[in-house]
């Protein structure tokens, strides 16, 4: 059984930045697609960005040129860096790991996720 745990998240101003990250154990890390998540109060759970095996990466458009998403196979380890953070990027972020490699922007088709960490931007 693969767990997640994110960490990383605060209370930040606007333009500041700050890494996420989300520790694996317990699979293959190496072989999962990844993605970041996050939910807003009274919102759906939305796609952030995703990674593959190979480092190959998405990125959903309001986060695109902002966000960084990366990994380390040896400390099995996904990253989350974001940076000119803006009001509306606050929200509960999740990583989330997928046995099929081939990433993908829904939520649906990934098999383990974290607990969350919370992210808040405000002045």
């Amino acid at each position: 059984q693969v767990q997640l745990v994110e960490s990383g998240g605060g209370s930040v101003q606007p333009g500041d930045s700050l890494r996420l990250s989300c520790a694996a154990s317990g699979g293959t890390f190496s072989r999962y697609s990844l993605g970041w998540f996050r939910q807003a109060p009274g919102k759906e759970r939305e796609f952030v960005a995703a990674i593959a095996w190979n480092s190959a990466s998405v990125y959903s458009n309001s986060v695109q040129g902002r966000f960084a998403i990366s990994r380390d196979n040896v400390k099995n380890t996904l990253y989350l860096q974001m940076n000119s953070l803006k009001p509306e990027d606050t929200a509960l972020y999740y990583c989330a790991a997928r046995r099929l490699q081939l990433i993908t922007r829904s939520a649906a088709p990934y098999d383990y996720w974290g607990r969350g960490t919370q992210v808040t931007v405000s002045s």
